[in-house]
């Protein structure tokens, strides 16, 4: 019998419906479309693991504002001393935009400077930050670029301490959110961000410094505990903000957004809703032939991945297994290595055999 054309087609769309069709009684519940946001590049990360779980134009280098100043303040955390005295200079007094008005050749310590800069976006205070943690504003640059260089943004360079535009001067939100993850492992800065008010002495008023926090999610969004905002009117609206749920932190970032409050609400609903943190493994669990598991391991994973998750466990081959250690359990996610975990004999602690 002779095939037409049309035919054919038929017995091929035929197919096709009979392949597809049992791949979509496979998965289990409706799969959730990544939300749309009005920014020109968004993020969203998972803290303790540094997973991406979302990113539109992610590696779009843009002016990003006063987003530049979490990397001021993770770099004056770490190279400075919180105590210190920190002196306004012409150049920091006199510095426009945002402000929290300190007085020239005033002093205030390292440790309420901060606050003042992440509160409030002081450029005042990133250029005095900057020129006594550095040396020079030109000098804390240098440390602002060497860190970025150290923890991989690719598409991360630096100008200035505050994020005024200036040329050559810009991020992106999958680095922005990789450097916030980075910088909320630290416990001062993690302080810092989640402070709703801030008081600080004042020696040129009869009244003390007191500093709202200019971020809005802290009071918008259940479980919120930073990060900073941004604005200037080329890089326009940007934001980043973090919350906590059930022990899983997440990061959201968005550049140039009009609407990114409520934006931002809408992306960590849906990495809470749809990459939960899942316990893998957890320490002294059994494995087999008399070993366990040494630490717990937890990652974020939608209900899907979940059920392709691998473990391939790889015993020490040498004599030596000192302090009872045996191997590792290699824990993989499609062709992606994910996580390591030792193992130890069941037995407790064992001699150098």
């Amino acid at each position: 019998m002779k095939i037409t054309t049309q035919l054919r087609r038929i017995i091929q769309y035929i197919i096709i419906l009979a392949l597809v069709i049992p791949l979509w009684g496979m998965a289990e519940g409706p799969i959730h479309a990544a939300p749309s946001t009005n920014a020109q590049a968004a993020a969203l990360i998972d803290v303790e693991s540094g997973r991406i779980l979302f990113s539109a134009r992610g590696d779009e280098e843009l002016p990003i504002a006063s987003l530049t100043k979490i990397m001021t303040a993770i770099v004056a955390i770490e190279h400075g001393t919180l105590n210190d005295r920190v002196k306004v200079s012409k150049r920091a007094y006199g510095k426009e935009g945002s402000s929290i008005y300190l007085h020239l050749g005033e002093e205030m310590s390292l440790e309420n400077l901060l606050y003042g800069l992440m509160l409030r976006s002081g450029n005042d205070a990133a250029t005095a930050i900057a020129e006594h943690v550095g040396g020079s504003e030109e000098g804390f640059v240098l440390l602002m670029n060497k860190k970025a260089e150290m923890l991989g943004l690719e598409h991360s360079q630096f100008q200035n301490p505050h994020g005024l535009d200036a040329n050559g001067h810009y991020s992106s939100a999958n680095d922005l959110a990789k450097l916030t993850a980075y910088a909320m492992h630290n416990p001062v800065f993690k302080e810092i961000v989640r402070t709703p008010s801030r008081t600080a002495p004042n020696p040129n008023d009869p009244w003390d410094y007191k500093w709202d926090n200019k971020n809005k999610m802290l009071r918008l969004y259940e479980g919120a505990d930073g990060v900073k905002t941004g604005y200037t009117k080329i890089a326009r609206r940007c934001l980043v903000s973090s919350a906590t749920r059930n022990d899983q932190q997440l990061v959201a970032v968005t550049i140039n957004d009009g609407d990114d409050w409520n934006d931002h609400r809408k992306l960590l609903d849906y990495g809470f809703e749809q990459y939960p943190q899942q316990t893998l493994i957890k320490a002294g669990q059994a494995v087999q032939k008399g070993l366990k598991a040494g630490i717990t391991f937890s990652y974020p994973l939608s209900a899907e991945e979940a059920k392709m998750v691998e473990f391939r466990l790889k015993e020490q081959v040498s004599s030596s297994r000192l302090f009872g250690y045996r191997g590792k359990i290699l824990i993989r996610l499609g062709d992606q290595e994910i996580g390591v975990v030792p193992v130890y004999d069941a037995r407790g602690i064992v001699g150098d055999g």
